[in-house]
């Protein structure tokens, strides 16, 4: 049993608006055990999506889209439907007193355009729609369903929970479920994760995959079972082999993230930290403070932007700070400073470049403050982008986590 997601809308193919509809879609498939092969984005074009339809409805058996069924002309869904199942549109006039009365109850009358929403293939069953004015439906054909389901989040996901899932697990008598767990690692790329794990990738129940994201890679164990006991029995001995493979770099599972695990060791541990960084514009003092147990184990953080300034911030004499900018001295100086200033147990400074994507750029530098000492991180070349500034801010909260795994820091 195999489903498809279709997200219908120019915007999302222009990029206006991002698709989450197919994410929050697919987690909630899992829980029904159906799997999705193919999730499918189509712009407001009738053939086109016609096209699409009846290409997903040939290879899948549960079609579920997204979109396009407003009041407007570019509104298509019902119209493709139709077309990819060999149907004529017919006027249902109970949804259109439906969808008067929802107007009428907020104080508004309902407008022509507004009956076009009550126009759906002929044998179609609608799926009502009690928190917007778009009503779904579904169409069987053969043996196949496509499900078509307002774009506005709120209204998919209320129709998704109190009708969708529970109408496929009856029609398909749907009885296991899918269980996912994710390792996430940080300080080791994709590649080398493959290397390591390969085999294990080749597996079809549990299945093995990577995703990669800004400064980590998870690793995704997906078990399809009966019951989640029993999925769970299916994850334990992969992810056990996982975390032996990959000694050291596993961080956290599931939703966590690197600051959650970061502030949480730090708060178990009674110790405060404090942060000044230059290049990645506050995005690692961002992180720490979402962090679980922010609130605890955080003490604050600094920004700057050039070399003055982070003299002047951190009150560092011109010997602290060197002929040269950046250095691993100032960020030794840098960090001892945040440390002092916030009267905190650690002090990580990532000081570098203003631009560090440029090809003649200096590294960056990181550097942890002690109460007995300094911790000299390796410096690294800067990146651009989203994507570079996450991969600088997780070395350094990655620096953080496996120092406070090895010792017993001492306070302040």
């Amino acid at each position: 049993m195999q489903a498809e997601i279709v997200t219908i809308g120019t915007e999302l193919l222009l990029g206006e608006i991002v698709d989450t509809n197919s994410a929050w879609i697919a987690q909630r498939l899992t829980t029904i055990g159906m799997n999705l092969f193919y999730t499918v984005t189509v712009g407001d074009n009738l053939q086109r999506i016609t096209d699409v339809l009846r290409a997903s409805m040939g290879r899948s058996d549960v079609v579920i889209t997204t979109g396009g069924l407003g009041p407007t002309v570019d509104d298509m869904t019902r119209e493709a439907v139709a077309a990819a199942a060999d149907r004529e549109l017919v006027l249902d006039e109970e949804l259109v007193q439906e969808i008067a009365a929802y107007f009428a109850r907020r104080g508004y009358t309902m407008t022509d355009n507004n009956r076009r929403q009550a126009q759906l293939p002929a044998g179609a069953t609608v799926i009502h729609n009690p928190v917007g004015t778009a009503p779904a439906f579904y169409v069987e054909q053969n043996d196949h369903v496509i499900i078509c389901l307002p774009g506005v989040p709120h209204e998919m996901r209320y129709l998704m929970e109190h009708e969708v899932l529970p109408y496929l697990q009856q029609r398909f008598g749907l009885q296991g479920m899918i269980r996912i767990r994710i390792l996430r690692t940080c300080g080791i790329g994709e590649s080398a994760i493959d290397t390591r794990i390969g085999d294990l990738m080749e597996m079809s129940n549990p299945t093995v995959g990577t995703a990669a994201h800004p400064g980590q890679t998870d690793v995704r164990i997906t078990a399809k079972a009966e019951t989640e006991a029993e999925a769970l029995t299916l994850i334990e001995p992969v992810e056990r082999e996982l975390r032996e493979r990959l000694d050291g770099y596993v961080f956290g599972v599931d939703t966590e993230t690197l600051a959650d695990v970061v502030t949480t060791m730090l708060a178990d541990a009674g110790l405060t930290l404090a942060v000044v960084e230059t290049t990645t514009h506050g995005e690692l003092s961002h992180q720490l403070s979402d962090g679980r147990s922010a609130a605890a184990a955080f003490a604050g953080g600094m920004t700057f932007t050039s070399a003055e300034g982070l003299a002047r911030g951190l009150r560092l004499t011109p010997e602290a700070m060197g002929r040269e900018y950046p250095s691993q001295a100032i960020a030794d100086a840098a960090a001892q400073a945040a440390r002092a200033a916030y009267g905190a147990d650690l002090g990580l400074a990532l000081v570098g470049p203003d631009d560090p994507a440029r090809p003649d750029s200096p590294p960056v530098f990181y550097s942890l403050a002690l109460a007995d000492g300094v911790i000299q991180g390796e410096s690294r070349q800067g990146r651009a982008g989203p994507s570079g500034m996450g991969w600088l801010v997780h070395l350094g909260l990655d620096m953080v986590r496996r120092q406070t795994m090895q010792d017993a820091l001492p306070r302040a």
